[in-house]
């Protein structure tokens, strides 16, 4: 125990406790069903945007190859965070908002698809609405392509899809919101439909 200095005048203020349902919130969020082949984990959350946040890193796993294809085909990966307020924000319409991203590497011919921004925003949009009620649901959706130069590791081509978007929700329970971000990620990354797999993230595992 570090002795009071009171020449300072006031003593060290504690650090706020959590209220419970930001707390209730994260817990929901660990017992989220998604792909097998995407993997949850948390990771540091913004400091500033919100007086309580929590944020999850999702990664799509594949084979392991040491093939390097023409065009990109491989690497997803994303994050959900989640912000609360207790006293409300104007801008959220509520105490509680999710801030997602996802990116993955898709084909030339999906990318060359002129319909695909709007393609993507549905795979959220239905994702959600068919799971669990949400609100001020605003975001972005971009699609890029690059192509590589002299000696650069990496398929001479590549094609990234990013979707950005942020969403209010109505209670504590935050499964149903992780599970459309996760089926948002695998339409993204192109994965198969595939059985689930039962997760259970415990607080501070894997937090950096």
């Amino acid at each position: 125990m570090t002795p009071l200095d009171f020449r300072d005048g006031a003593a060290p203020t504690p650090e706020p406790e959590e209220p419970a349902r930001f707390r209730a919130a994260v817990e929901a969020m660990g017992t989220a069903s998604v792909h097998p082949r995407i993997e949850l984990a948390p990771i540091r959350p913004p400091q500033r945007l919100a007086p309580y946040s929590y944020a999850l890193g999702a990664e799509v796993t594949r084979p392991d190859s040491n093939v390097v294809p023409v065009d990109s085909d491989g690497d997803a990966f994303g994050r959900l965070i989640l912000l609360h307020d207790p006293a409300g924000q104007e801008a959220w319409h509520g105490v509680f908002r999710l801030v997602a991203y996802c990116q993955a590497d898709i084909d030339s011919a999906l990318a060359a698809d002129p319909l695909l921004p709007e393609v993507a925003w549905s795979w959220l949009v239905d994702a959600l609405d068919s799971r669990t009620p949400f609100t001020a649901l605003g975001g972005t959706v971009t699609a890029t392509s690059s192509v590589r130069y002299g000696d650069i590791a990496g398929p001479p081509r590549a094609h990234q899809l990013e979707v950005r978007a942020s969403w209010t929700v109505t209670d504590t329970n935050l499964r149903p919101h992780v599970e459309a971000f996760c089926e948002v990620l695998a339409y993204a990354a192109g994965l198969p439909p595939a059985g689930v797999t039962r997760l259970d993230i415990r607080r501070g595992e894997g937090a950096e």
